[in-house]
């Protein structure tokens, strides 16, 4: 008792002296520990005295006397605990840099066994997993014993925790840091099927993580200053994203597709697999398997095993990234860290040859006025420059504009290639059934973005029953993810990408009344605010097979603008020429020679009605062609414009016995509506539609 108390009474008096004498306070403490060399007190005193000044070889040998004479005194470990969390942390105040100093100084044995302990005073299984891997990256030659056994550990802990989403810490760790360790080492002898379950882990986070939402998780927080995120051609770094468990730091995944592409050749070496003798691009892999495909029906047993193995994984990653490169261009507001200042765009059906495939019955030529007009040549709108045929694939082409994408070229390539790797995996039973696997792993029909690729490859193969059946399984997505709201907030953008492309795909089928109905629905949903500030024509038309529209009302117009003039040449009455003139107003003067062609047919019928022409009716060429039928010279053609206006011609005929009244009537009304030529085109067009809806469905065959 009297040698504690001894003991106590020289810490305290070395406490006394260390403000006013910290040598003084050391002699003491010399003292004391010669005295006492096994009192824990006296040996943890001089550490707090050498630590709190940040001396650091004096702490760091103090330090390894007390992990080598004290390994079961709480206070030790509890250092330890702090040392090794400021080796794992991104903190780089003094005090940190300090701890990790005291430990640099510690011998390389003593360092190794200490980070081994203290990974076993760990109860959590993230700390623990990171405190293992701090011990991997520090001496390389423990990967042999402990990496194995941590990644399957994290894997273990990430299904029993059952995350939700492959972008978790668990993963983060095994597919960032732990995996490389692994696969690297040749000493670790690995089997090839559990190389190839490693592979596709890997593969399933970086292609979830690159395709995150602009709010995955909650977690979206500003702006990012540092990192560079790369995906294709496009940078990801705009956003900060923060792995659930992890620091900012530690979720950051840079070049995630090239990442995955190292680990893949990795494993390819390793797996023997042919060809693969190191690092090639994914463009370089999908055409080495595709000379591989050419082998495997005569080969069998082990090696058509490999080879299959080998297909599949390397297609299957070639197909991902592809279909994201196109559809993080023709959909940006689906990821995270992708802008929406271009698109969305829509794949549909080519309509533009509507204006000239429409045949009205022929008749004289017309007043020699308008047959100038008709013959100025003002129906070309487009350059050749503005248009390049492209994605060529068994008599399709896709029709794009340059200045509109200006990647249209990585575009179309992503598309191209994520096709081709879809044929690829689908060349044999034995890929198919493969790739199927993954695909059921991955849950990848919960992935809307890979289902726009999908469906979109099916519009272009031109298989429409197949692509509506793939537009309501988009429709089943939707419901189970947040909607991406359009700038103005009306709706969401891919609820209107299903519907434009259902009725693209009714209107190739022949069914024309939900072709129109679907496009009201639409319309309906958009506001014309949407359209303000457009260009004059839309981004992609007059393709020879299909094109890509802009996900505005502009080009939902064009689409009713098609039908109803397909209704127009089958049923030829006043009415669907009605609509006809007033959807021509879209996109003048690309219909103007129809016009024309119409403004013909009424001047041989004699006669004309449709009493919602002044309603509509804006553009200024067309009331001077309907004024000059009312003219001598224009064949003083009888036009029932004006709503109710039989009845007045009715009651001018008896109260005077001319119809002075009703040409009166129909003057100013044509004053009138020329003082309205300077409205908003797309606003009267709106409006149409949404009021004349079941009018237009009732012409229509």
């Amino acid at each position: 008792m009297s040698a504690q108390k001894d003991c106590e009474f020289l810490v305290k008096k070395a406490r006394e002296l260390v403000s006013v004498d910290s040598c003084a306070a050391k002699a003491w403490l010399i003292t004391a520990r010669t005295l006492y060399p096994t009192d824990f007190n006296i040996q943890y005193e001089m550490y707090t005295i050498e630590r709190n000044a940040e001396r650091t070889a004096p702490a760091g040998r103090l330090l390894y006397d007390m992990f080598i004479n004290f390994p079961d005194q709480p206070i030790v470990w509890r250092e330890i605990g702090v040392i090794t969390a400021a080796l794992r942390s991104d903190s780089q105040d003094k005090h940190a840099q300090f701890l990790r100093g005291l430990f640099e100084t510690l011998p390389g044995r003593v360092q190794c066994e200490m980070l081994l302990k203290a990974t076993e005073q760990c109860f959590n299984t993230l700390e623990k997993a990171e405190m293992l891997l701090l011990l991997l990256k520090r001496f390389p030659e423990s990967v042999v014993q402990h990496g194995l056994s941590l990644g399957e550990t994290l894997l273990d802990a990430e299904a029993s925790e059952n995350v939700d989403t492959p972008v978790n810490c668990f993963r983060k760790l095994f597919v960032c840091d732990v995996l490389p360790l692994i696969i690297n080492n040749m000493d670790i002898r690995l089997p090839a099927s559990l190389m190839q379950k490693y592979i596709l882990k890997a593969a399933e986070f970086y292609i979830g993580y690159v395709t995150r939402g602009p709010s995955a998780d909650g977690q979206l927080q500003g702006s990012q200053d540092s990192g560079n995120l790369k995906s294709p051609s496009m940078s990801r770094g705009s956003q900060r994203y923060v792995i659930d468990g992890l620091s900012e730091k530690s979720s950051l995944v840079a070049d995630p597709w090239e990442r995955l592409l190292e680990l893949l050749a990795v494993v390819g070496v390793r797996c023997e697999w042919q060809g693969d003798k190191g690092q090639r691009s994914f463009v370089d892999m999908l055409q080495r398997m595709k000379e591989l495909c050419r082998y495997l029906p005569g080969l069998d047993g082990e090696t058509r095993s490999r080879y299959c193995s080998q297909v599949v994984i390397c297609g299957a990653l070639t197909l991902f990234r592809s279909a994201f490169l196109y559809v993080s261009a023709v959909q940006p507001a689906l990821f995270q860290g992708h802008g929406a200042s271009s698109g969305p765009w829509i794949l549909v059906e080519d309509l533009s040859s509507v204006y000239s495939d429409v045949d009205l019955d022929k008749g004289p030529v017309k007043h020699a006025q308008k047959k100038r007009k008709q013959a100025d040549g003002r129906e070309k709108t487009m350059s050749s420059d503005d248009e390049e045929g492209l994605g060529k694939g068994r008599g399709r082409h896709i029709l794009v504009s340059k200045t509109e994408m200006p990647n249209w070229s990585e575009t179309l390539e992503g598309f191209r290639a994520a096709r081709e790797s879809w044929d690829l995996l689908h060349s044999h039973d034995a890929l198919e059934a493969e790739f199927k696997k993954i695909c059921a792993s991955w849950k990848t029909d919960s992935w809307l973005w890979f289902r726009i690729f999908l469906t979109d490859m099916i519009v272009f193969q031109g298989q429409y029953r197949k692509a509506l059946s793939s537009l309501h399984q988009m429709s089943a997505v939707q419901q189970h993810q947040p909607g991406q709201q359009s700038p103005s907030g009306q709706g969401s953008l891919e609820h209107h990408r299903v519907l434009i492309q259902q009725a693209s795909c009714h209107y190739a089928l022949g069914e024309y009344r939900v072709h129109t109905h679907l496009f009201h629905l639409t319309i309906t949903s958009l506001l014309p605010a949407v359209t303000s500030g457009l260009p004059q024509y839309s981004a992609f038309r007059k393709g020879l097979k299909i094109y890509w529209i802009m996900c505005k009302c502009r080009a939902f117009m064009f689409l009713i603008v098609s039908r109803q003039l397909r209704a127009f040449a089958d049923n030829r009455d006043d009415l669907s020429l009605g609509h006809v003139v007033v959807l021509l107003q879209y996109d003048w003067p690309q219909g103007e020679m129809l016009f024309l062609k119409s403004v013909d047919k009424i001047y041989h019928q004699g006669s004309f009605q449709y009493e919602n022409f002044f309603n509509y009716v804006t553009n200024i060429d067309m009331l001077e062609e309907f004024a000059y039928l009312r003219t001598p010279e224009g064949g003083r053609i009888q036009l029932e414009l004006l709503p109710n206006q039989g009845m007045l011609i009715k009651h001018h005929t008896v109260t005077r016995g001319i119809t002075k009244g009703v040409k009166e009537d129909f003057r100013l009304a044509m004053e009138r509506q020329v003082s309205r030529c300077g409205e908003n085109l797309l606003s009267v067009l709106h409006r149409f539609c949404i009021n004349e809806k079941i009018i237009i469905i009732q012409s229509l065959p």
